[in-house]
């Protein structure tokens, strides 16, 4: 790991002083100012704002630029609050998690898992991911996440640290070829954040009615072990204190035996799957990811 530059020290900095701050607020409070701050950097700065209209224009060209632009601010409130909850979860017990968690389709996964294969756990920028993740372990389930390194390495060793104390072991992108593996033979499960973009090396498919470069890491994880797939969408449920529902879908799948066929297939098969969770509940959403940014080359 690279050594953070004095720059990285001073975002570390204010990040902790800015948590420590929100942790003496009711949770409550602290959650709607996350929602403000996610308004006005959204709807107020333009950060991102552009890109996300776009995204919403392409995904929904049927509904009304007055429906699309609500739904821009409601997916920018709902990124600073869930931004500020996964801060939160460092302070979190495994009590707290329990209470605050459902989960939907744990026992498939605990069946399949007793197979000692593993499991492939897909999800996406949808919900709240990282504590989807939690949901898991503090119901026994072992994790190992594949991450990718943050561009500042103090906020790397923080999530890092996080995510450990929560019983999950955090694979990194470089590292992931062997170690999955062998967490999977190990019986473990392994999450992955399988919806963002790749600029070389991945396939594309179909994603909300316009091809996105996809990796293919999670397909090949699956066929090469033959351990089954999961995709898992963990949902923010209305009201106080904050709540989550966690959905385990299996992605059912039969290899025809042409690994690169397979590979393409499998993974359009669990980007389906999210593709529908998206459309029942758009705001939840990370519009703001260029998420399509690289295009398959003209032919």
């Amino acid at each position: 790991m690279r050594p953070p530059t004095l720059r990285h020290r001073f975002e570390y900095l204010g990040y902790r002083s800015v948590l420590g701050a929100l942790r003496l607020l009711p949770e409550g409070l602290a959650l709607r100012l996350g929602e403000g701050l996610g308004w006005v950097v959204g709807v107020v700065l333009g950060v991102r704002r552009r890109t996300v209209h776009t995204h919403l224009r392409q995904a929904f060209p049927q509904e009304t630029e007055a429906w699309r632009r609500r739904l821009a601010r409601r997916s920018f409130r709902h990124i600073g609050r869930e931004s500020l909850a996964t801060f939160l979860l460092g302070g979190m017990t495994k009590e707290d998690i329990l209470q605050r968690t459902e989960v939907v389709g744990l026992e498939p996964l605990q069946s399949a898992m007793a197979e000692g294969k593993g499991a492939i756990l897909v999800t996406g920028h949808f919900g709240n991911w990282e504590i989807a993740g939690a949901a898991l372990t503090s119901r026994g389930v072992p994790l190992d996440a594949v991450a990718q390194r943050q561009r500042n390495p103090l906020f790397d060793i923080e999530i890092d640290r996080t995510r450990d104390r929560l019983g999950i072991t955090v694979i990194k992108r470089s590292e992931a070829p062997k170690r999955v593996l062998r967490a999977l033979r190990a019986g473990r499960g392994i999450a992955i954040v399988g919806d963002q973009n790749l600029r070389r090396g991945g396939v594309f498919v179909d994603f909300l009615g316009k091809k996105a470069s996809t990796a293919r890491g999670a397909a090949i994880f699956a066929l090469r072990t033959d351990s089954p797939m999961f995709l898992a969408i963990n949902r923010r449920l209305p009201g106080m204190p904050p709540r989550y529902r966690l959905t385990l879908e299996p992605v059912i799948f039969s290899p025809s035996g042409d690994m690169e066929e397979d590979v393409l297939r499998l993974t359009e098969a669990h980007t389906k799957h999210l593709e529908q969770a998206i459309v029942e509940s758009p705001e939840q959403y990370f519009w703001q990811h260029r998420r399509w940014k690289t295009q398959p080359p003209v032919e």
